[in-house]
Formats: C-alpha cells, sequence, structure tokens
C-alpha cells in the first residue's frame, strides 16, 4: 500500500518539529532532585549482541562493528523509530560490563550531537517520553565515568526534552503513545532540578487518560493484549515513582491498575505468555510477572469476558477465544479479522496459535497476518470475517484500518462438572455471501479434551436469497470454506491412523491428537509463525479441514484430546 500524509499528519510533524527547537532555547535542568529506581528489563543476549555489532530491530539485522548506530544506512522508519527510543538501553544495561558502558555512551552522546538540539524523528511526544524514561532509569549507568561538560549537556537534553514533551503530550495519539509521553514528562519532573512544575499537570492529565481510555473492564480500544501489557507497566512505573517521591497518583490512575490486573491474569495463557491477538505477541519475557507483583492488586480472573476475549480452562489446559466484535476507526490500524478464533496451550507449551502480526516483515507480511486464515478459526476461502480499507491517523501516514466488520458477536459460556461449554457466533460473512459463523468449544473438565463444532448457518429469508444466489453461481458446487488450527512452531505433527487423524507431539512429551467425524477433508500443510524479535517468519505447520456449505447449515465438528499413555501430571523439564 502507498502510504500518503494527510495535512494533519504534516501539520502535526511541523509542530513538533518548531516545539523540539524552541524547547533547546528554553530551562535547562543541572542535575537530579531525586531518580527512580530502574524498572525497565532488559535482554542480557540482545544487549550481547549489541555490544558485538549486530544491530537487530523491526525485522533487519545490520552488522557493523566500526559504526555509529547513527551512521547506519536505516533500513525502515520503524528501524530508526527503535533506535531513537532508547529502549535498546535497557538490554546494554543488562550486560552493564566495561564494553557495553562504553557503547552505551558513545551512542547517546552520539545522538545529543546529531540531534540534540531538535533535529530528527526522535522528537514525536511517544519516542521522547520512552526514550526519557531510559536516560533516568540508567544515569548512573551512562555518566560513569564521564567528564562535566559530557554531564552537563545530558542534563541540559534532559531539561530541554521535558520542556518540549510539556507543550507536545497531547499531540501524541490516545493509547500507548500519549500514556509513555506523560509517564515520561512525570519521571522528568520528579528526577530533575527545575522540572517539579510540570508533575502536577502530568499527574492530572495522566488520570483523565486512564478515564478516557480505559474501560471498565480493564481493557482499551485496540484490544491488543500486549499494548495492555505495556499501558499496565507505564502506569505501575509513574506510580511508584510518584510514592518514592512522596505523592500520590490520582484515584483514576490507580483504579485503572486495579481493573487491568485482572484482564491481563485472563489473557495469560498456562505457559506465562499472552494471548497473540490484534497486533500483539506474547509479551517482553519476565514483563508481565513483574508488573503484577508490583501492581499490589490480588491475584484473581474475571469471570466473564475480559478485554472482549473468553478464557476457558481445566487441568493444565488454558484456551482464550476471540469473543468480541473487533476494533474499528484509528484502533484498528494494526487489528486482525480474527473473530472466534482461539489459541490453546498444555502446562507451559503452546499447541494451537494465531500466525502473529508480521508487521516486522514488511506490508506483505503484516497484512497476511491480519487476513482470517492466519489465525485459528473458521474462514470462507478468498473473504475475511472483517475487511481492510484506508483510514488516516493523526500522527502519520494513512493506514490499513478494519472495515465492513462483523456488526453482531454473541458469546455465552457454560460450566458443569462435565466441564466448560462455550457458544459463539458472528455476522461477518453475512454480507458477502448470507452467512454466520457459529462456534461451539467444549473444553473436559479434566483439561484432556477439547471438542469443537463450527457451522455456517443462513437465517433470515433475505441471507437464505444471498446464500443461493452465490451457491448457485458455483455451478452448484457450494461456497468452499476452510477450519484452521495453526500449530506451534514447536509442534511436531505428522498425519496418522490413514490420514484420518493428525499426531502431535510437545516438547514436554505430551501427545495430543486431532480427529473429526465430518465429511470434510483433512490435511496438514505449511503455516508459519510471527514474532517480532525474528528476522523471518518461523516455519510451522496448521490443521485444514476444507469443506464446502451446499446447503443453509453446513457444520464441521472435530476433536483435540491428549493420548491416553499421556500421564494427567507431567514434570515439564526441557528447557527452550
Amino acid at each position: 500500500m502507498a502510504h500518503t500524509v494527510s495535512f494533519s499528519a504534516r501539520r502535526t510533524r511541523l509542530m513538533n518539529r518548531y516545539h523540539a527547537r524552541l524547547s533547546t532555547f528554553g530551562r535547562a535542568a543541572t542535575g537530579f532532585t531525586s531518580q527512580p529506581e530502574p524498572r525497565t528489563i532488559g535482554s542480557f543476549a540482545r544487549g550481547r549482541q549489541l555490544t558485538a555489532g549486530n544491530y537487530q530491530f523491526a525485522g533487519h539485522l545490520i552488522e557493523s562493528l566500526e559504526s555509529s548506530i547513527w551512521d547506519l544506512d536505516m533500513p525502515s522508519a520503524m528501524f530508526e523509530e527503535k533506535l531513537h527510543g532508547f529502549r535498546w538501553l535497557d538490554d546494554m544495561a543488562a550486560v552493564g560490563d566495561g564494553p557495553a558502558r562504553i557503547k552505551a555512551q558513545e551512542w547517546l552522546f552520539g545522538w545529543l550531537d546529531r540531534y540534540g538540539k531538535g533535529k530528527g524523528i526522535g522528537w514525536t511526544p511517544d519516542l521522547t517520553g520512552r526514550r526519557m524514561i531510559r536516560w533516568i532509569n540508567h544515569a548512573f549507568f551512562v555518566l560513569s565515568g564521564q567528564e562535566s561538560d559530557a554531564s552537563n549537556a545530558y542534563f541540559q537534553s534532559l531539561g530541554h526534552q521535558t520542556t518540549f514533551l510539556s507543550k507536545r503530550w497531547q499531540a501524541a495519539e490516545p493509547g500507548l503513545p500519549r500514556f509513555e509521553a506523560l509517564t515520561g514528562l512525570i519521571y522528568a519532573g520528579l528526577a530533575l532540578t527545575g522540572m517539579d512544575q510540570h508533575v502536577k499537570p502530568a499527574i492530572k492529565a495522566l488520570a483523565k487518560e486512564c478515564e478516557d481510555h480505559i474501560d471498565l473492564e480493564g481493557g482499551i480500544l485496540t484490544r491488543n493484549p500486549e499494548e495492555l501489557l505495556e499501558v499496565f507497566t507505564l502506569l505501575i512505573w509513574a506510580a511508584s515513582a510518584l510514592s518514592e517521591a512522596g505523592q500520590t497518583a490520582h484515584k483514576a490512575h490507580l483504579d485503572a491498575i486495579e481493573r487491568i490486573a485482572p484482564t491481563l491474569r485472563a489473557l495469560r495463557h498456562s505457559d506465562g505468555g499472552l494471548a497473540r491477538f490484534h497486533g500483539g505477541g506474547r509479551g517482553v519475557e519476565g514483563r508481565l510477572d513483574h508488573a503484577l507483583a508490583a501492581s499490589g492488586v490480588r491475584a484473581m480472573v474475571n469471570t466473564g469476558l475480559s478485554m472482549g476475549y473468553a478464557r476457558i480452562s481445566a487441568g493444565r489446559t488454558s484456551v482464550i477465544v476471540d469473543a468480541s466484535q473487533p476494533p474499528s476507526g484509528a484502533a484498528s490500524s494494526e487489528a486482525h479479522a480474527s473473530t472466534l478464533a482461539f489459541e490453546l496451550s498444555s502446562g507451559r507449551r503452546p499447541l494451537i496459535v494465531n500466525c502473529g502480526s508480521g508487521v516486522t516483515f514488511g506490508d506483505e507480511w503484516r497484512r497476511a497476518g491480519r487476513a482470517t486464515p492466519s489465525h485459528s478459526t473458521l474462514g470462507i476461502d478468498g473473504y475475511s470475517s472483517s475487511r481492510l480499507g484506508v483510514g488516516s491517523s493523526a500522527s502519520g501516514r494513512d493506514r490499513e484500518w478494519l472495515i465492513d466488520t462483523p456488526s453482531s458477536v454473541e458469546m455465552r459460556q457454560i460450566a458443569d462438572q462435565e466441564g466448560i461449554r462455550f457458544q459463539a457466533g458472528h455476522d461477518g460473512y453475512h454480507s458477502t455471501h448470507g452467512l454466520t459463523h457459529m462456534r461451539r468449544l467444549d473444553l473436559s473438565s479434566n483439561g484432556r479434551a477439547l471438542s469443537g463444532e463450527d457451522t455456517l448457518v443462513a437465517v433470515s429469508e433475505d441471507s437464505k436469497k444471498r446464500f443461493d444466489t452465490l451457491a448457485g453461481g458455483m455451478a452448484h458446487v457450494g461456497i468452499p470454506y476452510t477450519v484452521r488450527f495453526h500449530l506451534h512452531p514447536d509442534v511436531d505433527a505428522e498425519l496418522d491412523m490413514g490420514g484420518t487423524a493428525v499426531s502431535m507431539v510437545l516438547k514436554s512429551g505430551e501427545i495430543w491428537v486431532f480427529r473429526h467425524n465430518t465429511g470434510a477433508e483433512l490435511l496438514l500443510e505449511p503455516s508459519v509463525y510471527l514474532e517480532r524479535n525474528r528476522l523471518k517468519p518461523r516455519a510451522t505447520k496448521q490443521i485444514i479441514l476444507s469443506a464446502r456449505a451446499m446447503e443453509y447449515a453446513s457444520r464441521v465438528s472435530w476433536r483435540l484430546s491428549k493420548a491416553q499413555d499421556t500421564p494427567m501430571s507431567l514434570r515439564d523439564l526441557n528447557r527452550d
């Protein structure tokens, strides 16, 4: 898709540039009044890679031991933004040795020399907030052994960036970008000399954002679980920094933390990772546990939907289903056509997954990852349950939003001694084919079996006429559809029982078997697993049930179950 820039986006960039330059004439900080405890979690392995000259960001790897990161030929705007956000400083600090410190100091003061006067793409509210949090968190690491001139330049720049944030935080897009900007402003106001006047307005603004953009169930508009974790983490950091400085966050801020915690617990699989929906990944390793512990919110989970997701779990098995309408408008710029898709984990081993977000692998992978066939659900051949259209964001390029989405998603859940039953339906194919998709999932009380049934049905007279027109126009061969089950790359799968079943072996040693008892064709085909921290998609497999809707109601039934010789309690000692 050719990216265009709207008038409002051009104006936003112009005003950011203007205030960035203007801020360099403002008041400079001279030191710390207090310094929040470092809370950001870095990766030791990534820090080692960076120190060795292997720069992997946004799906690209550049090997250049001699060059400064600011001399690199930037392969994409996203790659460059990752550098300007300085999240990599967490990784360098995780290593913490002499070579890592020297590199980190070279790159930070290199940024000051080139961009400190208000130049470059890094002067946006969200990147500035993200960068300031890292600079303040790791001040001791980057200032160790530096001359007074370097320290003065560092504090002067922090003061200028604080002034910029105080003028431009409102220009950040609502949601995560604005939470990053305001948290950075609170950090700076608390930590830096002469910047305390920014704290009270930022506290008030952050509370207002919590009221406006975190709903009563602890969810956000994008319905992205990983983004919710990032917001949750920022709110905890801000509240903790205020508490350490003898101040208190607003009630709306603290209430938002209380609401989000049980939602995140419900969106966490038994393997500790988040469900991968609507552009989100598993989350940074350890961040969810760390944030939940730091929140102080007692352990509980929502009993109903959590940000539109249903969770059913028993024994070692957890299943999370996308059971609500997808995001709409600007909130859907990274959303997926995943209605009624599910993921399943057994113990700490993922089994059924969605392909994930392809955003770091280019526009084609990004678009493919958003389509219904990249999710573990039913799809009509050639169509997704939501379609893509172009919309304009407030701060940048025109983006593809979800349009023509399901207008109705109905769900109910019943639990008894036999297990848990989930039933839901959506009308995402009504406008195109006159069909409603209904899905039933039954999880046994011991978690050893998940039975499912997927139905396409034409309900009303109008929908039957639309179905008849389409089915009749296809030489009376019906409407082809597939039910897909994408497998995690660590699952070893093969056709079994003469091609009538699929056997799957997990790294833990558990064996699961997939069967069906319908006239659908069973296939085991290649698939991909998309992860942001890799250079290319990982190869994996998918189970496909292929069938045709010939009548007003067409259904396929299937069953995922543990093999009889798989023990109920398993010591999963195999390390990744």
